[in-house]
């Protein structure tokens, strides 16, 4: 089978390299360079790593500039989503157009499979492929994963998606990986741990606006522009009396509402309007039944939470059994089967 194989320098992807090779692949290994846009070097240091693993393995490696390409979907799509008071998900975009995009329409196409380093497996049901959970719950990535298509996961293979990561871990150390001490890398998809008030900051600039109390309009303070902020979010505010949570933005007149209290009734909701929702390889239940009984995540977390999905028209709606913090337009509903094991998709809560 010939494979090609995404690295970034990290333990993770090097273990996906060492697990091929010990399978008898020999895997063509690709860099993504793609760059922060500010004095960014640590692309240097993650190609010397891939280079070192490749070398170890007698693998091919190629770098592939993706700069111009990710900056021009990604980014423009989380700076426009920030702009019009929405919470957007890099991550997920990154997976759907540059990963699994671009890197397929440029090399992934010479290819049988693509395999990377994402905590999550895939599932034969019936002769289909599902996109399905990862053993370790605290990494899996398959909510990142969740506006993928068809195509997309029945050619994807994730050669850890079995393991925990203490056991990856273990993997490298025990076979002298170089990367097997490197920390997880943090932050958006490629851009790392940029400051991201500056970095929003640098192209949509500074408006100072009003924060009132939700429940009362009375003014508690100023802020530096909505797009700052977040539904659900606490820190930041720069507000005594707390803790105060942002619950509302008033986009037209640059006013962030916030409610106070450890636990404010105004900060849950259980009704979670999704659209545009994408079915990774099928709607599982198609026109049998009104509502279907799903798991779902709105945000990365380890948890899912149990609920109902309701199709009107060309809409869903996740009605979930247990109110939900911080429910925030941009955001994804991603839905998983009952047992949580086998991902559906995902539609953009609006």
């Amino acid at each position: 089978m010939n494979i090609a194989a995404l690295v970034s320098g990290g333990v993770d992807s090097s273990v996906v390299v060492h697990l091929l090779k010990e399978q008898g692949h020999n895997p063509h290994l690709f860099y993504l360079k793609i760059s922060n846009g500010e004095d960014d070097c640590s692309w240097q240091d993650d190609i010397v790593l891939c280079r070192v693993i490749a070398k170890k393995y007698g693998c091919k490696i190629d770098i592939l500039d993706l700069n111009k390409e990710y900056w021009e979907s990604v980014v423009t799509y989380m700076l426009e989503s920030v702009r019009m008071g929405r919470t957007p998900n890099p991550d997920m975009m990154c997976n759907k157009y540059i990963k699994f995009g671009c890197f397929e329409q440029l090399c992934g196409n010479n290819f049988d499979k693509t395999a990377t380093g994402h905590y999550a497996t895939t599932t034969n049901v019936n002769g289909k492929i599902y996109l399905s959970t990862a053993k370790d719950p605290v990494k899996d990535q398959t909510d990142f994963l969740a506006q993928i298509n068809y195509l997309q996961v029945s050619k994807l293979l994730f050669p850890i998606g079995h393991l925990m990561k203490s056991e990856v871990r273990n993997i490298a150390k025990e076979h002298g990986l170089i990367t097997a001490s490197r920390k997880d890398s943090q932050g958006i998809c490629f851009l790392g741990k940029v400051n991201y008030n500056a970095f929003i900051e640098r192209y949509l600039g500074r408006k100072q606006g009003e924060i009132r109390e939700l429940e009362t309009g009375k003014k508690l303070g100023t802020h530096n522009g909505f797009w700052f902020h977040t539904i659900g979010q606490r820190k930041g505010l720069g507000l005594s009396g707390g803790p105060w949570f942002v619950v509302q933005k008033d986009i037209e007149q640059n006013i962030i509402y916030v409610s106070n209290g450890y636990d404010p009734e105004t900060q849950y909701g259980n009704i979670i309007h999704v659209k545009a929702f994408n079915f990774i390889t099928e709607d599982p239940w198609g026109d049998c039944a009104d509502e279907k009984d799903i798991t779902f995540k709105i945000r990365h977390t380890p948890e899912f939470t149990t609920g109902t999905l309701i199709k009107t028209g060309d809409t869903y709606t996740i009605i979930a059994d247990q109110k939900q913090q911080g429910i925030a337009c941009g955001q994804f509903g991603v839905v998983y089967d009952a047992d949580a094991r086998l991902c559906f998709g995902s539609g953009e809560i609006y």
